[in-house]
């Protein structure tokens, strides 16, 4: 998403620092690429540097980084716990502290969540969702904050995308699949419902797309949502008991 949002903003005329662990294996025409670890306060502050030589002020900070973990929360390793809570929400603390001094006054931060926010968690994503519902309420009290800065922050919501991140997904559920020792039937069960999700993920340029039309709109919406499950969205309007015996039913049917 990051790259494809890169590229659309690119070709729109806009110069676009790009912030990652590692290059896209894609090409990087005209994109100034600073490799950096989100996780890490130091790789930030240098970035920060780098990019402050060659910038006096910046229009946008546009959040794309993410991890998207399948684990259940009692056999899930500490440092996968943490690490989660440290790409998923802690990155964009980091990144936002460390470049606001660059941002323009009346520049937007576009912070990337997901379907699963403001959902009711479902088993095994829990981790993914906690550390985004935490992304979002960041999100929220930021924008409130900055507000009185001349700054907006805008939340971009969407449901299954077309991305590596899938195919990470993916892997880690084949891998709680394969190791978990309480959720054997279970697991199997949820991985035929991820299945059925994010069949209906859509290309990473709508993505761009909306990104782009939230960053020029002269009054943009506080939340953009796309591809949103239906599903998901029916389930979370059910009493929550009701739901709970739902899950149960159907994942140990």
């Amino acid at each position: 998403m990051g790259f494809a949002t890169a590229k659309r903003l690119r070709q729109e005329g806009h110069e676009i620092f790009g912030l990652d662990i590692k290059a896209p294996d894609k090409e990087l025409t005209a994109i100034h690429f600073v490799q950096t670890d989100l996780t890490d306060a130091a790789s930030v502050s240098r970035a920060y540097d780098a990019i402050r030589s060659k910038t006096q002020s910046i229009d946008a900070i546009i959040h794309m980084a993410g991890i998207y973990d399948l684990n259940s929360f009692v056999e899930m390793q500490e440092e996968d716990f943490r690490r989660d809570f440290e790409v998923n929400l802690f990155a964009a603390f980091r990144v936002n502290k460390t470049f606001l001094p660059l941002l323009k006054k009346g520049g937007r931060i576009l912070i990337t969540t997901s379907e699963l926010a403001p959902l009711s968690p479902l088993p095994f994503t829990g981790i993914y969702g906690v550390t985004k519902t935490a992304l979002e309420s960041y999100a929220v009290s930021l924008r409130r904050e900055l507000q009185l800065l001349d700054i907006g922050v805008i939340i971009l919501r969407p449901g299954a995308v077309d991305t590596g991140l899938l195919n990470v997904s993916t892997g880690r559920l084949e891998d709680f699949c394969e190791n978990t020792s309480l959720y054997t039937y279970n697991a199997n069960r949820f991985r035929s419902i991820v299945d059925r999700v994010e069949s209906r993920k859509i290309p990473p340029e709508r993505i761009a797309a909306l990104s782009s039309k939230a960053l020029h709109a002269k009054h943009p919406k506080k939340i953009y949502k796309i591809n949103r499950n239906p599903l998901l969205l029916l389930m979370n309007l059910a009493p929550s008991r009701l739901v709970d015996n739902v899950l149960k039913w159907i994942l140990i049917k």
